[in-house]
């Protein structure tokens, strides 16, 4: 039965919204008159709809998904809970909806409950929504379906999320002071180099003494950056944009990814953010009971790095011909080493998904640390290196002043 989101008035006066199942919008607005409703707006939820508004420009600038990184997590753990207590999806698609946070939510849950209603799989309702659900959300959910196990599924999902926030948060937190202090730094230099040295040079202006090496280039500094401050800024989002336009190409793209990795330290965690997704999302599928190629090429497009997408459906292909998991991935250097031991293990003892998502959590781990050493590394660094850019400012100021004191001693 599809369903409708209305606003109507009630016999008060005031506006209520939400959604109803009926056959028609006839039929929605008879169902509001029955509740002493007055209908105002009617409109249709269903993929016709949603496709529409996904069609808009407007739609996708300014609004935003009704699930973000966390509520998905959240969402799919109820979910999850709900159809393992024996609940039928359709009437845990109802709860949920009547427990959603914002009317978007609301929205989309009716939507889905529309299509289930309809005899549409979970999987394809899902799929009909692809700016609220990845493909390989969806995958899952249909491995779950066909296999019987909707709710072990959804549970393993909702603890993938979960680690992939945690994990992203911890590097978002780990990289933000670092990045807090260099803007800072940056502000505070601009700003003395801009505005106090040339204040305090100028009273020196008309001694008729030469100023100090270190003021001179300080004032040259300053200069430049008043003068050609906007210059610089300009060709730097320049440079910014026809890089990101030259990475649009893939083959550029390929090969700028593989630079990125070979790096002394970002690299590593690249490699290692990387592989852990991989290894993560492998062992989901494969534990959800995807068939091994289709999982890798699901696997291969969560990659962000161009570099290693490549070498996994290099091995992708390698699988294809017949050769082992852990073979076709040893044999691209660019993957840890653990990833294929993990694989061979599990190939050999029969426990593939259970050694890849311990693959995935030890190379989460691995990620966890070196960005905290890196982090605790660069902390004292910039403080450093800050201290020395404004001691040299300082001294660029105060130069002139000991130049003159001792002048007229």
């Amino acid at each position: 039965m599809p369903a409708f989101s209305f606003e109507a008035l009630d016999a008060e006066g005031r506006v209520r919204r939400g959604t109803v199942d009926a056959d028609s919008p006839r039929a929605a607005r008879g169902l509001l008159r029955a509740q002493a409703l007055v209908p105002l707006d009617v409109q249709a939820l269903g993929p016709q709809a949603h496709a529409g508004a996904a069609s808009s420009l407007l739609e996708r600038l300014f609004t935003r998904p009704a699930f973000n990184a966390t509520d998905l997590a959240i969402w799919t753990r109820q979910l999850a809970g709900l159809v393992g207590s024996g609940l039928p999806l359709e009437r845990a698609l109802t709860a949920l909806a009547e427990e959603a946070d914002s009317a978007a939510q609301r929205h989309l849950l009716a939507a889905l409950r529309a299509e289930v209603n309809s005899g549409t799989p979970f999987a394809r309702a899902l799929a009909l929504h692809p700016r609220e659900f990845s493909d390989i959300y969806c995958a899952v959910i249909g491995a779950g379906e066909a296999s019987g196990s909707l709710d072990q599924v959804l549970e393993s999902l909702a603890d993938d999320l979960e680690a992939r926030q945690q994990l992203r948060a911890k590097l978002v937190g780990a990289a933000l002071y670092p990045a807090i202090v260099t803007l800072v730094a940056i502000a505070i230099v601009l700003f003395l180099v801009g505005y106090v040295v040339p204040q305090v040079a100028g009273v020196f202006a008309g001694t008729q003494r030469a100023l100090p090496f270190l003021t001179v280039v300080m004032l040259a500094l300053s200069d430049f950056v008043r003068d050609w401050g906007w210059a610089v800024l300009a060709v730097l989002a320049a440079l910014a944009l026809g890089l990101r336009a030259a990475l649009a190409r893939p083959a550029l793209r390929e090969r700028f990814d593989g630079w990125w990795l070979r790096l002394p330290l970002v690299g590593r965690l690249a490699r290692g953010y990387n592989a852990a997704r991989f290894a993560g999302t492998l062992a989901m599928l494969t534990g959800a009971g995807v068939p091994i190629l289709r999982a890798l090429q699901a696997a291969a497009e969560t990659l962000n790095n161009r570099a290693l997408r490549a070498d996994a459906l290099a091995a992708l292909a390698l699988v294809r011909e017949g050769a082992p998991l852990a073979s076709a991935l040893a044999q691209k250097r660019r993957f840890p080493s653990l990833v294929p031991m993990f694989a061979r293990l599990g190939e050999q003892t029969g426990r593939l998904p259970q050694m890849l998502e311990r693959a995935a959590t030890q190379l989460g781990a691995e990620v966890q640390r070196r960005a905290l050493q890196l982090a605790t590394l660069l902390e004292p660094l910039l403080i450093v290196g800050m201290g020395l850019i404004v001691m040299l400012i300082v001294l660029a100021v105060l130069m002139p002043i000991i130049q003159l004191n001792q002048f007229v001693k």
